[in-house]
């Protein structure tokens, strides 16, 4: 049974700098026979968390709108791909907004500390930043970004197979080869 991947694209551009290097993911894996599905988060419905906290008993939200979709392919595969630009040494709101729906897939609320729900499946974060390297990463743009990604995916007890950064992208620049080749070696 091949390995089932869910590739997330987390910006408004569909052949920018973030959409390249979430299409060389895709590419790897289909040439190793994953299936792959992909999602633009920027043309999903997706409402922002009521706060309400059900989706930790139930582990559904109980808003009905695309995080369903997102829920159960989340649930059904081996590897996610989290495709996003650096906005603020964060992540765009569409991909914030995701995590806090995802809050009850993602783990249990207990009395000490967060039970997770994802554990056996594998992430990789791809991020692209217009602040120059190593200063994306040196004055927090591109680390402020990661680390916020990385609680979601490790607190939902998933394991990490890469995190690359294009930085100093601007508009029309393509991420270089090198970078590329190491992002499709991930997986």
């Amino acid at each position: 049974m091949s390995k089932k991947v869910l590739a997330l694209l987390g910006s408004p551009h569909k052949t920018g700098t973030t959409a390249t290097m979430l299409d060389s993911a895709i590419s790897s894996a289909q040439e190793k026979g994953y299936l792959v599905t992909q999602i633009n988060l920027y043309e999903k419905n997706i409402g922002y968390c009521k706060g309400c906290k059900v989706c930790h008993k139930t582990q559904e939200c109980v808003i009905k709108d695309d995080i369903i979709e997102i829920t159960n392919l989340i649930k059904e595969s081996d590897i996610i791909i989290l495709a996003a630009p650096v906005y603020w040494a964060n992540v765009p709101g569409v991909v914030k907004n995701m995590f806090d729906r995802l809050c009850g897939v993602a783990m249990e609320d207990t009395k000490r500390f967060p039970k997770p729900h994802l554990k056996g499946k594998e992430y990789l974060l791809l991020i692209s930043c217009t602040t120059p390297a190593p200063f994306s990463y040196i004055v927090g743009q591109s680390r402020g970004a990661f680390r916020n990604m990385n609680e979601f995916f490790k607190t939902a007890g998933m394991k990490c197979i890469g995190r690359y950064c294009s930085s100093g992208m601007t508009a029309g620049k393509k991420p270089n080869q090198h970078l590329l080749r190491k992002i499709r070696k991930s997986l």
